[in-house]
């Protein structure tokens, strides 16, 4: 198939974290034999104008493609909706579905979407629940886990390169904002009272870390680095507010690596006793009991490269290109 891969967020020169989880998706359809062109936006901040490139770049082309792929409802589908006629199949990641929900016109946008799509494909059960609009056909896909790129690795040589220690050694790796609940992750950690807490990513809550003692802020790191830090760690920890699914829990588990995960999304449908913990984001307390179970589990630890081996980018790709195979011979 000729597939175009439409996208407000993929890595470029400025942002290589952008979007990074579609790569590994990309790279294994070529595998396959299918031609990848893309429409994307390639940096932050593109704001309106970014979405009216995107929506040209559609139109120049969807002309010589069998089947539109869109990430993200709005903008990128609706730039694919509009922008051609072709086959057209959309997944919906969390934020899109989110701002569904809270704004009257994204939720007019989005419905323009899913008449259009063929199908409507969700990367997680509890996001399909939460679609505020009707869709003629859905399927739960998730991005799926590169095994070979996340796999077991020498913990004491990831510390020794990155320059880290702790016993135990937890790691988060996000955006710095409200939702993803750093704050109580701070105040759980302290609670815990050893061990160290790195944190990758940045944002507005970056200064309600920073300097906090045991905890070491790197900032944003491109995503080829991510399994160094992933080998370093004990147990990697997201005790998001809501977490559609939480792709980098599935890094981890597939590295061997404990988890400590909100228990409001997705992380419920593939996080089991053994790969890690379950917690109440609302609540400090639950937090700091996840690390503590977390703590006595081992590392590495194989059950969760079990639990997250179902994950697979081949095998989720196996599902994405099943559906775009119905949707080029069921327009």
């Amino acid at each position: 198939m000729r597939i175009l891969l439409v996208s407000q967020f993929w890595p470029g020169p400025e942002d290589p974290d952008l979007g990074a989880f579609l790569v590994p998706i990309v790279e294994e359809l070529e595998k396959r034999g299918h031609t990848v062109d893309r429409a994307v936006i390639d940096r932050r901040g593109a704001g309106r104008r970014g979405d009216a490139r995107l929506l040209r770049d559609v139109v120049r082309r969807a002309r010589s493609a069998d089947v539109l792929f869109a990430h993200f409802l709005v903008p990128a589908g609706l730039a694919a909706a509009l922008g051609s006629r072709r086959p057209l199949v959309v997944m919906a990641h969390g934020q899109d579905v989110r701002n569904a929900a809270a704004s009257p016109v994204i939720r007019r946008a989005t419905a323009i979407v899913a008449r259009r799509a063929h199908t409507v494909i969700f990367n997680s059960a509890y996001l399909r629940d939460q679609m505020p609009v009707e869709v003629k056909r859905s399927e739960v896909v998730d991005c799926g886990v590169d095994l070979d790129a996340f796999r077991g690795a020498e913990q004491a040589a990831a510390r020794e390169r990155l320059g880290i220690d702790g016993d135990p050694l937890f790691l988060f790796a996000g955006s710095l904002i409200e939702r993803k609940n750093v704050v109580r992750l701070r105040d759980a950690f302290g609670a815990f009272g050893r061990g160290a807490l790195v944190v990758l990513g940045d944002g507005p809550l970056r200064a309600e870390l920073d300097g906090r003692p045991g905890i070491r802020c790197e900032g944003r790191v491109a995503h080829e680095f991510v399994p160094t830090y992933v080998a370093a760690c004990d147990a990697l920890v997201l005790p998001s507010l809501e977490e559609p699914l939480g792709q980098v829990l599935l890094e981890a588990m597939a590295s061997e690596r404990s988890v400590v995960a909100t228990r409001v999304g997705g992380p419920p449908e593939f996080v089991t006793p053994e790969a890690g913990a379950l917690v109440d984001p609302l609540s400090v307390d639950s937090i700091r009991e996840g690390l503590e179970h977390v703590a006595t589990l081992p590392t590495p630890n194989p059950a969760a490269r079990a639990a997250a081996e179902p994950h697979s980018v081949v095998r989720q790709v196996d599902r994405m290109e099943a559906v775009l195979t119905a949707a080029v011979r069921r327009p």
